[in-house]
């Protein structure tokens, strides 16, 4: 029969400050540069042997991140330094679980000192069965990171056929056009395109967000985005709703962040009401993925319009005002028909990543505590 042991947090791993280092010192690598929330580049050195586990340590509290390979953990976050002879990957599930952001004991900066703890009582199994455990749960992260990678593939392949037809103008029949000068910024364009602004092909809705008495928790109303907190990767997540609203995206729409970080994007999946940090885009033509692509070129470099010293932002003027190449009609439709294939299916596994997320986080707590017992 499996039992758990009482142990202090102190014997059962031991939390060490993360290292400084400055973007304008960073040199591209192989080695994840993690900080409280994420992996946020990489670096051509590493200062922790993988497997890695990591918590914010300030600023951004309770996410817990594993990372498999060697990388460089920075001073916003805490990493494991022992493991005191656990399971790695059980240690990080069992991180997950404490709620570390209730240990905040910084007056103004959200900051995690590891000092409290130390005397937290855990209960904690065997090594094999920590094993065991570990094995379940990575399964699911496993399932996801393999997704991640599919969507990620998917839209690569996306974006160079959309460099290819727009920005090499290689698309199918090139060869029996005719390059012209356009008379702006963009140079020659092939015969019958043409440069014009967001304003002439696509409708924008800029945000408003509805007083704070109408939003929740408890899925009433529509959800609700302010701004890009609840971005994913490609599809927003659906956490803060209101049951009043008057600007809204439709499936589909194009969410583009308008306040810092200007420039942001996702895709809406449904209905959502708009608060003030973004804007819907919406194609005129719903050419929808072939507008992310275009908007995805322009923006390589986020932030990279908008005024502001500090906190940059856009309006709606400067946003109808950006300028891009405008095929013809024939083409953009044979594109569409092309890549919107590829955006379903990015969709669909995002959505069936979103479930697998959740089966994993009510898993975790059942199998790190004991309530659910593994069976072999």
């Amino acid at each position: 029969m499996v039992t758990f042991q009482k142990v202090k947090f102190k014997d059962f791993a031991l939390l060490q400050r993360g290292f400084d280092l400055p973007k304008d010192k960073r040199t591209e690598g192989k080695y994840p540069v993690v900080a409280s929330t994420s992996i946020t580049g990489y670096h051509d050195t590493f200062k922790v042997k993988g497997p890695c586990v990591t918590t914010g340590r300030s600023g951004a509290l309770g996410e817990v991140l594993f990372t498999k390979q060697n990388c460089w953990p920075l001073n916003t976050t805490l990493w494991v330094k022992d493991f005191k002879c656990n399971d790695p990957k059980f240690v990080y599930f069992k991180l997950k679980t404490l709620g570390l952001e209730k240990f905040n004991a910084g007056a103004g900066v959200p900051t995690l000192n590891r000092n409290h703890l130390d005397e937290l009582i855990l209960e904690v199994p065997d090594l094999a069965t920590q094993t065991r455990i570990a094995s379940v749960l990575s399964a699911y992260d496993d399932l996801i990171e393999n997704n991640e990678k599919r969507i990620k593939a998917l839209e690569e392949m996306a974006q160079l056929l959309y460099t290819e037809w727009f920005v090499k103008f290689k698309f199918p029949g090139h060869e029996k056009v005719k390059m012209v000068d356009s008379g702006t910024e963009y140079g020659m364009i092939p015969e019958g395109w043409d440069v014009g602004r967001l304003g002439e092909i696509a409708d924008l809705i800029m945000g408003q967000s509805p007083t704070s008495n109408h939003y929740n928790l408890n899925r009433e109303g529509e959800p609700f985005h302010q701004g890009v907190a609840d971005f994913g990767s490609k599809y927003p997540i659906d956490r803060v709703y209101s049951t009043a609203g008057n600007k809204y995206a439709e499936k589909n729409d194009l969410l583009f962040s308008v306040r810092a970080p200007v420039g942001r994007m996702n895709i809406a999946t449904k209905k959502i009401i708009l608060g003030r940090g973004l804007s819907a885009i919406r194609h005129k033509n719903n050419q929808q993925s072939f507008l992310f692509l275009m908007f995805n070129q322009k923006f390589t470099e986020k932030d990279m319009i908008g005024n502001g010293a500090i906190y940059k932002s856009v309006n709606q003027v400067e946003l109808k005002n950006l300028k891009f190449v405008v095929p013809t009609q024939e083409i953009v439709e044979e594109f569409e028909t092309i890549v919107s294939l590829y955006f379903h299916d990015m969709e669909s596994l995002t959505a069936e990543n979103m479930i697998l997320s959740r089966l994993c986080k009510m898993l975790i707590p059942q199998l790190v505590s004991g309530k659910r017992i593994l069976k072999f």
